[in-house]
């Protein structure tokens, strides 16, 4: 019976570690004050960096787009109806309208 609880306490212990280690990952720290960040984020009116995850923000990047947009691609040639059932349960007019926008915006920036 003391084993149990010991195996118990053991698993809790790295249960909690890899969840603070997750947390690590999808949640960085707050800005330093003085810093860089800080200052950005007192300029932009105080809200919290949008988005917070590394996750997030690399799939909201130039890259990240680019990634996406290859990945949807490849599933549409890949598997069509798939796709289509896809687009069903997503927003689609929101979607396309933030999509809309970016094209919009990297036009008037090459400008």
């Amino acid at each position: 019976m003391a084993d149990i609880n010991v195996a118990r306490q053991e698993t809790l212990l790295r249960l909690a570690q890899s969840r603070t280690e997750i947390r690590e990952i999808f949640e960085p720290p707050a800005p330093e004050p003085g810093s860089a960040e800080a200052v950005a984020e007192a300029a932009g009116g105080g809200h919290r960096f949008f988005p917070r995850s590394r996750t997030m923000k690399l799939l909201m990047s130039g890259r990240g787009m680019g990634t996406m947009g290859a990945m949807v691609g490849g599933l549409l040639m890949a598997r069509p109806a798939l796709a289509f059932r896809l687009m069903r349960l997503l927003p689609v007019e929101a979607v396309a309208r933030v999509l809309l926008v970016k094209a919009v915006t990297a036009m008037r920036s090459k400008r």
